[in-house]
């Protein structure tokens, strides 16, 4: 007979054994899973997998292999053939003279304000005024940093989000420029003491020949207060050429990020590359400024709209915005005049032909309305990212560097009635002295949520000590986002102006793009013209039909190159830095065969006549760029995924079969209309 003490031995040994049991199978579970995982997607892919497995992007494919031989892969991700001629050329002229050693008018010290975009431009601005006034250029001061809380001190003011020392480097044949004023001049600007110009966002440089450079001479130093986006007009006299090249040179060659950013931005470009497929980068521009100043409340609903109108109310009162508070959205929608929403975003996308499993890369720092924005078109993308889901935070601590601990002195727990009583009646002094107001403090709300001032106040709470060091954290997100929509192989801007009607970072990134690669594939669509399409299909949108898809398509297409001829009219008297085009770009010699029809002008001649004349390139760049010439194409090509003008939208089944017994009349119709969209693609689009 079996003891007590024998019986739970037996116990505990069955159970070891089944534990045992559990782990084998447990691992073997794990092997099988991770062989059918490599079996199903193939070496590259589950490789990709793994170098992502510690982030919340996991990649989603249809099919394990990409084809990147055919022609609607080149139609989607291919460089737009008519603008190949065109390249980057902002070296300065045989004429144009080094910068004087000694000779110097004085310093400018310059204050800038503004975002991510307002800063690039005006650092290239304020360095041709330099050069103009021949002066010795102070590192700019960014004030979004200086005037953040809690920021690592390793990286101050400019150094913060560019690199200091490669930005004096890359100019110095150009402008003198030191970190900071000597000791006697520090101490005149601390006692505000130096003369201070506040210049506006066009100043013209008659404006600093007449107005700043009499008192630069006769103080030796002036300060330039920056704060709308700029302060040097964007088109110049031809006389003036070298100063537009050197603006180029500033904002395409000297202003290099810091090197943790572009650390960052690298590791997660490369994770975006790791499967070997191509991706787009979209950029919503759906801001709250941006929202106010064009009118576009009532594209959004609830607390939303008010937040909107409110900051539209602000903007009128200090005379940003002239206009009525109240604005027909729907009218403005109809002018191109607020942003595509995601939901037609990707509508736009995979109506022109884009796979539901293309890699989608989100920028721009905020997306007003929140992420639930985005949850249409995630819907019809699978492999939607961006910087959060590509990086850790570990990382992104590692770029802002060592921060301090921010406390507010408004935070502390408050003292129950009855202590406070006690208090008060111990420090209230002789009686009957009364007892001195409580101190200001910022005004707490009930609602939960930084919006829950709107229900209960006219007025909008100043930014917390957290929100503007999270404003300094923006510069740098919206750096890696630079960084990372310069390098997609396809970029589509959502809305292309700021809180101020002047180009936005979208905008900045086009001009960039079309700058370093005027091939490109950059969509700024038509917005004016897509809302009308929008509008024929708006009760049945997830149903269009096959002419709706091929309106879109001829829209989308067509603006890949008419588009610039609109733009150079639209953007170019707004920025340079957005439109840089003819300044900072020249074109190669084509020897082109006479066409079968004479009267049918190339798209060179036709672009070069909207845009003005463009130099000749540099012999050494005719050398180095042997321009292959762009043959019509004869072969037959099958229409972007004809299935989709059924079901366009959502995911679909294996219909292989049935494809490829369709009526021979309905493919030869494909094949005609496909070698039409080619020729135009040639052409450079219809007109």
């Amino acid at each position: 007979m079996k003891t007590k003490g024998e019986g739970k031995t037996m116990v505990s040994k069955k159970m070891k054994w089944v534990g045992l049991v559990g782990l084998v199978v447990s691992a073997l579970s794990l092997v099988t899973h991770f062989l059918l995982a490599r079996h199903t997607y193939g070496g590259a892919v589950s490789e990709f997998r793994s170098s992502v497995t510690i982030f919340s992007w996991r990649p989603i494919f249809d099919n394990a292999d990409l084809p990147t031989a055919n022609l609607i892969h080149g139609r989607l991700w291919g460089p737009v053939r008519p603008l190949e001629y065109l390249h980057a050329d902002a070296n300065p002229g045989s004429n144009y003279p080094a910068a004087p050693e000694v000779m110097s008018t004085g310093f400018i010290f310059v204050r800038i304000r503004g975002g991510f975009h307002e800063i690039r431009n005006s650092i290239s601005d304020v360095v041709a005024v330099a050069r103009l006034l021949n002066a010795t250029l102070v590192v700019p001061e960014i004030q979004s940093t200086t005037s953040s809380k809690g920021i690592s001190s390793e990286f101050k003011s400019f150094a913060y989000l560019y690199n200091e020392d490669q930005f004096m480097a890359a100019l110095a044949n150009d402008v003198k420029i030191v970190k900071t004023l000597p000791k006697n001049l520090k101490g005149a600007r601390r006692k505000k003491e130096i003369p201070s110009f506040r210049v506006s966002y066009s100043a013209s440089p008659y404006f600093y020949l007449r107005h700043v450079l009499p008192v630069l001479t006769r103080h030796s130093v002036v300060e330039l207060v920056v704060s709308d986006g700029g302060c040097l007009q964007s088109t110049l006299p031809s006389h003036l050429i070298e100063y537009q090249k050197l603006r180029c040179r500033v904002a395409f060659h000297a202003l290099r990020f810091r090197d943790e950013v572009q650390e960052l931005a690298i590791k997660i470009l490369n994770r975006l590359r790791a499967s070997g497929r191509p991706f787009l980068a979209y950029d919503p521009g759906m801001t709250r400024d941006a929202l106010a100043y064009h009118g576009c409340a009532e594209l959004f609903q609830d607390v939303h709209t008010e937040l909107i109108l409110h900051r539209r109310s602000w903007m009128i009162k200090r005379r940003i915005l002239k206009g009525n508070l109240s604005v027909d959205s729907a009218k403005q929608r109809l002018n191109g005049l607020c942003p595509l929403m995601p939901e037609e975003v990707g509508i736009l996308l995979r109506a022109y032909g884009y796979k539901p499993d293309t890699i989608i890369y989100i920028s721009g720092g905020e997306v007003f309305g929140g992420r639930k924005q985005l949850i249409p078109l995630h819907a019809m993308f699978d492999n939607l990212v961006d910087r959060t889901s590509l990086s850790t935070l570990w990382e992104l601590s590692k770029m802002y560097g060592r921060e301090t601990t921010l406390v507010d002195k408004h935070s502390t727990t408050p003292l129950i009635k009855e202590d406070r009583k006690s208090r008060d009646w111990k420090t209230s002094g002789p009686r009957p002295r009364p007892l001195p107001p409580p101190p200001a403090r910022p005004k707490s709300y009930n609602i939960e949520g930084w919006w829950g001032w709107v229900a209960e106040s006219d007025n909008e709470p100043e930014s917390s000590i957290e929100e503007l060091r999270t404003n300094a954290h923006k510069l740098l997100w919206e750096a890696i986002d630079y960084i990372i929509c310069l390098e997609a192989d396809a970029f589509l801007a959502g809305f292309d102006r700021d809180g101020k009607g002047h180009p936005n970072f979208a905008s900045l990134v086009m001009g960039h793009r079309l700058y370093q690669f005027a091939p490109s594939r950059t969509y700024n669509p038509n917005r004016k013209e897509i809302a009308k399409l929008f509008e024929e299909i708006r009760d049945t949108l997830y149903q269009a039909n096959r002419t709706w898809i091929t309106s879109i398509r001829k829209s989308l297409r067509r603006n890949l190159v008419d588009g610039l001829v609109k733009e150079s009219k639209r953007t170019r008297p707004l920025s340079l830095l957005a439109f840089p085009i003819p300044e900072c770009s020249c074109t190669m010699h084509v020897s082109t065969e006479k066409s079968a029809n004479a009267s049918s002008p190339s798209p060179h001649s036709q672009i070069s006549d909207s845009l003005g004349p463009l130099r000749r390139c540099p012999s050494w760049m005719m050398n180095d760029h042997a321009i292959s010439q762009s043959k019509e194409e004869s072969e037959e090509d099958v229409d972007l995924d004809d299935s989709l003008s059924s079901g366009l939208f959502f995911r679909q089944t294996n219909n292989n079969n049935n494809n490829n017994h369709e009526g021979d009349s309905g493919e030869i119709s494909n094949k005609e209309e496909a070698l039409v969209e080619d020729q135009e693609e040639l052409e450079g689009g219809e007109r």
